[in-house]
């Protein structure tokens, strides 16, 4: 496993070793010991989510303001451009977000700590998105920021297509006005 630090603070970028052969792959894609041993981070994650979305489908950019959860998360099926907004407000970060591509190709995962808006879009046809949470979900908690927001300038890396957005997603409040982590 190799270890990359996003351009974030705390974000990680994760390339597992993969084994292959003309029979196909294996790779491990966790292993806690592992991952404490080269992150120094001792996580314990208490729900795996799945999802499967269709091209230019955009989800998020979501976050809990209690009970914050940090992701590991990864794709097994298409594309995705994974973003994270770093929310909390005494980072050097603050405001600031990141993208990286991950694939069922290039095996690549993306720690998320607490503290960071998340979301994803799909580059395509169809992706099947896994993460794992150190926190449970909590919807009374959860706040959304709004993908688009101007201030933010997010590349989604979709040209002038409109994404296809779920009606909370469309609700999201901007940076200036949104919930931050103190």
């Amino acid at each position: 496993m190799k270890i990359i630090p996003g351009s974030l603070p705390d974000v990680l970028i994760i390339e597992p070793k993969i084994f292959g052969d003309d029979r196909g792959f294996f790779f491990e894609s966790f292993n806690a010991m592992k991952f404490k041993e080269l992150t120094g981070l001792d996580v314990n994650f208490v729900q795996d989510n799945h999802s499967r979305s269709q091209k230019n489908v955009l989800r998020g950019l979501h976050y809990q303001i209690r009970h914050p959860q940090g992701k590991l998360v990864r794709v097994c099926v298409g594309e995705v451009l994974d973003v994270v907004v770093d929310m909390r407000k005494n980072s050097p970060g603050f405001g600031q977000w990141m993208s990286v591509r991950l694939s069922a190709e290039n095996h690549r995962q993306l720690w998320i700590p607490p503290g960071f808006a998340h979301g994803f879009v799909v580059l395509s046809d169809q992706a099947d998105f896994l993460y794992k949470t150190t926190d449970y979900w909590a919807p009374a908690h959860e706040r959304c920021l709004i993908w688009n927001d101007s201030d933010l300038a997010i590349d989604w890396q979709i040209g002038s297509d409109l994404p296809a957005v779920s009606d909370k997603d469309r609700l999201g409040k901007s940076l200036k006005e949104a919930d931050y982590f103190v």
